[in-house]
């Protein structure tokens, strides 16, 4: 027996799942704690009741996905507007040198997941699936690089993809306080700030980062979020005559940044970007529950020990990363000792693992502002970019 949903139906369920979700998360500790997406909780469980379908011989229930690509791009084209250089440089040499930092990580991350695939007699590129693409990318970049490997041939991708994503948001939080308070201990770091509830303090920021927004600025995000889709399409067009493998929402991304630092010198070109991230984070919610929907987790059960040596080469990596490079290059500090925290919870999960380990650590050891103010700046805006054009250098080599 075969339940076939068309797109319409798809996104219902998508955004049933969605709330779903976040009923679970609000009544179970644990979901809290990891900072489980809500659309990741849902989707799941949905994928878990295929293949309960699947293995029992029942049946299937299936998905047409066809929107799923629209509001990927939708979303990455709203990040490409985030990275603004000017806001780079104001974020002072900190952001700068963080950055870079998590640059190098993104590149050994890719080389350990091709390395070990090949090891493993496992397509390369499925060895992306199990490094950056799913760790520092998370779920979103998970769910749009996974079929465009699938359409160049490698089977599985975006399962491998998806599973790793969510084994990655568990694993950066069990890591974080861990390594801070190692690092702590070690070198008799504290805070020289007054000691305040590190919730406090993040709420504080929150609420500083609060703009209102203007419901006719709505139509101005849609536009031009819109037409960087569209010019982003001619550009993918030459980057293939180029003989180069680009998702399409690459090419998005970079006229959304090209319009965002246009922006910031031309007064006239104005960027309403609280409008823009209210959209893309809708488009993610939606891309996502839709990605986790159509996940087929029998696909995994062959190569799951492959998977497995590579997730614990993904950890080891991360442990000593962010242990011994991340601490000295943020200059071995009681900060730099809550950046390596926060860099376990976004090089393994997503932004709000970070938050969630860096307010972990700081509300025993006393607050860090520039640990919160620099470690939002990097996971939210700059790393997804920088994460994005580093994959594409290995697909194009390992393609």
């Amino acid at each position: 027996m075969t339940i076939s949903l068309n797109s319409y139906q798809t996104m219902a369920v998508g955004i049933f799942l969605y709330y779903l979700g976040k009923y679970l998360k609000s009544h179970i500790r644990a979901l809290r704690t990891y900072c489980i997406p809500n659309p990741v909780i849902g989707g799941i469980m949905f994928a878990l009741l295929n293949l309960a379908l699947h293995e029992s011989g029942i049946g299937a229930i299936k998905l047409d996905t066809v929107q799923q690509s629209f509001f990927m791009n939708m979303f990455f084209t709203s990040v490409g507007f985030t990275a603004s250089i000017a806001l780079l440089k104001k974020g002072s040499l900190d952001v700068l040198i963080l950055t870079v930092v998590c640059a190098v990580l993104i590149f050994c991350q890719d080389a350990i997941g091709v390395g070990l695939a090949k090891v493993f007699g496992l397509h390369p590129l499925l060895g992306l699936c199990a490094g950056s693409i799913p760790l520092v990318g998370g779920h979103g970049t998970s769910g749009a690089f996974g079929p465009l490997f699938e359409s160049m041939g490698v089977s599985r991708a975006s399962t491998v993809a998806i599973a790793m994503a969510t084994f990655g948001l568990i694993a950066g939080s069990l890591m974080g306080g861990p390594v801070a308070h190692r690092l702590i201990e070690k070198y008799h770091l504290h805070s020289h700030e007054d000691h305040v509830r590190a919730e406090d303090q993040a709420s504080s920021m929150e609420e500083k980062a609060i703009i209102p927004m203007v419901p006719e600025n709505f139509m101005l995000a849609n536009g031009e979020i819109l037409l960087s889709m569209g010019l982003g399409t001619i550009l993918a067009a030459w980057f293939k005559q180029l003989g180069l493998v680009f998702p399409g929402y690459i090419s998005s991304m970079c006229i959304a940044a090209i319009i965002r630092n246009l922006s910031d010198v031309k007064s006239t070109i104005r960027v309403p970007i609280p409008e823009i991230q209210t959209v893309g984070d809708v488009s993610l919610n939606v891309f996502l529950s839709m990605a986790l929907m159509s996940l087929r987790i029998w696909e995994l059960f062959d190569i799951a020990g492959a998977l497995s040596m590579i997730a614990v080469g993904q950890i080891i990596l991360m442990a000593f990363f962010s242990y011994f490079v991340v601490f000295k290059a943020m200059g071995k500090t009681y900060d730099a000792a809550v950046e390596a925290a926060a860099v376990c919870g976004f090089g393994m999960g997503a932004t709000p693992n970070a938050m969630a380990n860096m307010s972990a650590v700081t509300a025993i050891h006393g607050p860090s502002t520039r640990a919160f103010f620099c470690v939002p700046l990097v996971g939210a805006m700059f790393i997804d970019f920088v994460n994005s054009m580093i994959i594409m250098v290995f697909v194009n080599v390992f393609k």
